[in-house]
């Protein structure tokens, strides 16, 4: 057998091009922040996913700061435990009919700040919203500044007509407009679906022990969302009601899947979403009902000890002053829910 060396060396090298630049054809898509969902159809509600996959040159990512584009009405952003979420408000350039009302005004930009995502790890940044009337085939842009420990990075490079937006180095997450013959009726149901503008909630995996009892008081719907890869906390929902004559206070809870559980209290000023653990634990006055829920009170699961699954369960032990110690299951809703298991409601 006689071997053409040359030939060889030549051959291979090619080959060794040909990968790399597949390799580097294909990166873009994975290196960028992008929309989960990437199309969408005019006048309907659009959950907005913004995907972070990594830091800025191995830097942590501590602010991602997201413009909203014209047309994009109705934003309501979801809070992040240990970030600080704001909102800076304005004049659209032309007024929108909202359930029945004419609306102006509303969120220009969202900024999640003060956190810090580790280069190698992935997180999400969502807001819902009410996409207007777009024609069919149009793209909506949402330039992003995503601000390091060292450096920036701006993803704002809008492509030109026909250009391929991962040709660009530093392209703005995209939405395109899709034409639906269903549009009117989805949009429809999409408004059955929402409760004075919030989106429902993936339906949580049913549980027959989803209400339980300890003294005076009745824990119900425990539940909490799955978790990226990486993440290190995770919220816990419930309802307290207290059926006796005293009040009786949430103390303290524990859990084998994370580290520590707090007790945390959200608050909105001046557009500022502040988040603080209660160091006193939680009173639950006679005959009142308290609800730990998304955006307002709430458990905080620190340093969990593996990513929570969709349809898993996540075993605690809650602390009352008189009730006692209770067990609780918190089932693992969707990743993103917003709202309280669905046959709760």
């Amino acid at each position: 057998m006689i071997i053409n060396f040359r030939g060889l060396q030549r051959l291979l090298t090619g080959a060794g091009l040909a990968a790399t630049a597949v390799i580097a054809s294909q990166s873009p898509s994975f290196a960028h922040v992008t929309l989960a969902t990437g199309e969408a159809r005019a006048n309907t509600y659009y959950k907005a996913v913004f995907q972070v996959p990594h830091g800025c040159d191995g830097a942590a990512t501590q602010t991602v700061r997201i413009q909203i584009p014209e047309g994009v009405i109705g934003v309501k952003p979801m809070p992040k435990a240990g970030w600080t979420l704001s909102i800076t408000r304005g004049a659209y350039a032309k007024s929108y009919q909202s359930h029945g009302k004419t609306v102006a005004e509303g969120p220009k930009e969202i900024v999640w700040s003060g956190g810090s995502l580790a280069d190698d790890n992935y997180d999400e940044f969502v807001f819902t919203s009410f996409i207007t009337d777009f024609p069919s085939g149009q793209a909506i842009t949402f330039p992003t500044t995503q601000q390091c420990a060292k450096g920036e990075v701006r993803w704002d490079q809008i492509a030109s007509e026909g250009q391929n937006p991962h040709s660009l180095k530093s392209p703005a997450p995209t939405l395109r407009i899709v034409a639906d013959n269903a549009t009117v009726a989805q949009a429809q149901m999409d408004h059955s679906q929402m409760d004075h503008g919030k989106m429902a909630a993936p339906a949580a995996p049913q549980s027959g022990s989803d209400t339980l009892k300890a003294g005076d008081l009745i824990v119900a719907a425990p539940w909490t969302r799955a978790t990226p890869g990486g993440a290190k906390i995770a919220g816990g929902y419930l309802k307290i009601t207290n059926t006796g004559k005293s009040p009786d206070r949430l103390v303290s809870a524990i859990s084998a899947g994370a580290d520590r559980v707090e007790i945390h209290e959200m608050s909105m000023t001046d557009g500022v979403m502040k988040m603080r653990p209660l160091a006193d634990g939680l009173t639950i006055k006679p005959g009142e009902t308290v609800e730990l829920k998304p955006g307002g009170l709430h458990m905080m699961f620190m340093d969990i000890k593996q990513p929570l699954k969709q349809g898993d369960k996540l075993k605690a032990t809650l602390t009352f002053e008189k009730a006692g110690k209770l067990d609780v299951s918190f089932d693992v809703n969707a990743m993103g829910a917003t709202g309280e298991p669905a046959h709760k409601h």
